[in-house]
């Protein structure tokens, strides 16, 4: 339908406003309002300029795609501030105001570009928390914490080695080579299970301790 001038159908929005704003980057301002960042890209495919008159259709889909590249460059963002799990970047994204659709696209974009690697994401979880010290069932909760696949634990945690040593290391730098009483001993061997260190993992430590001291 045409108005009655003759020209483009009311339903049709027409382009106000199209500036750079870094290079291949664009804002495009709309008839009804609506203010749009673009890639060189979108621009050049759709031939956007002052004054162009898109289609209901084919300006839901210009708003569709900018509403998914704006996604992508936040998710970008996120992954370069610190690694995240692929749940973790979804779950941002969704909290952000992102819809569900495009989190769960870019998630797989990041993927498929090897942004996003959940094995290796556990893998460098384990090593950061057995380098402070912590024990298999605290690395777990953070894995799980982190929304790190379950089928991908017991790979990663096989890299943790040198566990008995290090729970002896800890009770003795605690103990500093005194034999304190059972209140004393109980009370080291709760501050070691709270690191996530599992009860046969501590008994081995203080019967050592006890025979070296």
């Amino acid at each position: 339908m045409t108005d009655k001038a003759g020209g483009e159908s009311a339903e049709q929005i027409r382009v106000t406003e199209l500036r750079e704003l870094a290079p291949k980057r664009f804002l495009a301002g709309f008839s009804d309002g609506a203010e749009l960042r673009l890639s060189l890209d979108t621009v050049a495919a759709l031939s956007l300029y002052k004054g162009r008159a898109l289609s209901p259709e084919a300006y839901a889909g210009l708003r569709s795609a900018a509403a998914l590249s704006a996604c992508k460059e936040r998710a970008l963002r996120l992954i370069g501030a610190r690694p995240l799990s692929k749940k973790e970047l979804f779950n941002k994204l969704t909290e952000k105001g992102e819809t569900p659709e495009n989190a769960e696209e870019c998630v797989g974009w990041l993927e498929r570009l090897h942004y996003l690697d959940d094995a290796q994401y556990a893998g460098m979880i384990v090593r950061h928390y057995a380098g402070k010290c912590f024990g298999a069932r605290r690395i777990k909760g953070e894995l799980y914490r982190r929304g790190v696949p379950r089928a991908l634990w017991d790979e990663a945690l096989a890299a943790l080695d040198g566990t008995e040593e290090r729970v002896y290391e800890l009770l003795r730098r605690r103990l500093g080579g005194e034999m304190p009483d059972r209140a004393g001993l109980k009370k080291a061997a709760d501050a070691l299970s709270r690191r996530g260190f599992s009860w046969d993992e501590i008994n081995a430590a203080v019967r050592r301790y006890r025979e070296e001291n």
